[in-house]
């Protein structure tokens, strides 16, 4: 999953920004409102969660609300403020948020407004992703195989592998290109080194193939990797 923190207090973002990025989620942080705009308005990168600062230079949280909103995206949006008044958090949720938290706040309660805001949006992620026989586990980071109930093989995985199973397991049979995984699974100007894709697949296949999984990913030369599901996976 991936989200788009606007935050202009360094401190503040630097903790959000380390927390989340603890619990497996993509990560992109801005500290001003037209810059955020701008990698929201990037086709390559799809967002399925936004943390707004009401106050930021550029754009206000709220107007990149209101743009977002107007552009007919119903991506979350989270606004973080010290503005606690009545009329304040009317205004945000009318904005088009959809959720407000007041600062000061702990890590943990804005986890769990996250979680609400999952639990409520049917397009993210569920606590678990099955395909066929296979289960990927969001509250344990685990991959298991289910062909034999009974006796379920099961792998835990890093956040990275944990990352790029469940973009695979969301497209499968479809090729998706070493770009596509850049964009979606690595920070924007974080610039990884050229071969990072395949060493993560590399890694990926081995720890998959503790469980005879390593056949799932294919590599489609010249375009890509395939997630390969089919009746008999």
């Amino acid at each position: 999953m991936r989200i788009l923190l606007v935050e202009d207090e360094p401190d503040l973002g630097e903790a959000i920004k380390r927390i989340l990025t603890q619990k497996a989620y993509v990560v992109d942080w801005v500290q001003d409102g037209i810059e955020a705009w701008d990698y929201l308005e990037n086709q390559w990168t799809q967002y399925t969660l936004a943390i707004f600062d009401w106050l930021l230079p550029g754009l206000s949280g709220i107007e990149l609300c209101q743009k977002i909103r107007h552009k007919g995206s119903f991506i979350p949006i989270l606004i973080l403020t010290a503005k606690d008044t009545e009329a304040d958090k009317i205004m945000g949720l009318d904005a088009g948020a959809d959720d407000y938290l007041v600062k000061p706040f702990g890590m943990g309660e804005l986890l769990a407004r996250l979680r609400a805001l999952q639990r409520r949006s049917p397009q993210l992620q569920p606590q678990k992703l099955q395909l066929n026989h296979f289960i990927l586990d969001y509250q344990f980071y685990t991959f298991s195989d289910h062909k034999n109930p009974a006796h379920p093989l099961t792998i835990s995985l890093t956040n990275k592998e944990f990352q790029l199973l469940d973009y695979f397991m969301r497209h499968p049979n479809q090729i998706v290109t070493r770009d596509q995984l850049l964009g979606q699974l690595w920070e924007v100007g974080s610039e990884p080194e050229s071969n990072v894709v395949a060493a993560q697949i590399r890694l990926l296949r081995r720890k998959l193939s503790e469980i005879g999984c390593d056949h799932l990913i294919e590599t489609v030369y010249g375009l890509g990797y395939r997630f390969l599901i089919d009746n008999d996976s």
